[in-house]
């Protein structure tokens, strides 16, 4: 794929159009984002003894030129570059990406202790409070800005709070400060909270 051939077209419009002092930002907007797949055949020069399958991504913008490539051994009869991309390597970096989210956001990583029943306890008690933060995404959070938050994001903004805490015999008030940039959130998710049903 010769990329500056395609792109050739795009870059000569642009500046028959526009001066180069000229600001762009509103130009930018004016170009799609296209997007190429491709598999080629490649051989490391020492590392690799033999060639493999490698589906590349091409993405051209307004950000400019991305590219990511993906070895395979799925052979090219059997699945296209484009769905191979999409369908299997982009939810395996997903599941990646909820794995790191456990064990940084919620330090499931800390299994210290000598025993394994203690480190498994550990573990458990992190799981659970991963299944109830993602439960809590899903549940409270939808159409937010914190919808897709990282489970990191989503205690340091909504957790982590300083409160003042009033107890009547009636109610418990939580009074946060007029200044927190997520009150309008954190209102939503309280309403939304409340409507769950109690399963016992």
């Amino acid at each position: 794929m010769n990329m500056k051939k395609k792109l050739a077209p795009i870059t000569e419009l642009m500046d028959s159009l526009f001066q180069k002092k000229e600001d762009l930002e509103e130009v930018k907007k004016l170009v799609p984002i296209s997007t190429w797949y491709r598999s080629i055949r490649y051989k490391t020069e020492k590392s690799w003894s033999c060639q493999r399958r490698v589906v590349t991504k091409v993405c051209y913008g307004s950000d400019g030129l991305k590219m990511r490539q993906v070895v395979t051994s799925l052979p090219a009869s059997k699945i296209p570059p484009s769905k191979l991309y999409t369908k299997k390597y982009c939810p395996r970096g997903e599941m990646e990406n909820r794995i790191k989210e456990q064990q940084l956001d919620l330090l499931a990583d800390r299994t210290s202790i000598q025993t394994f029943q203690s480190n498994q306890l550990r573990l458990w008690i992190h799981s659970w409070a991963y299944v109830l933060i993602n439960a809590f995404r899903q549940h409270c959070l939808k159409k937010t800005s914190l919808a897709k938050a990282t489970v990191g994001r989503i205690r340091l903004n909504l957790l982590k709070l300083g409160a003042r805490i009033k107890i009547s015999c009636r109610r418990i008030i939580l009074a946060i400060a007029s200044a927190c940039p997520y009150q309008d959130i954190l209102s939503i998710a309280n309403k939304r909270i409340k409507t769950i049903p109690n399963t016992g």
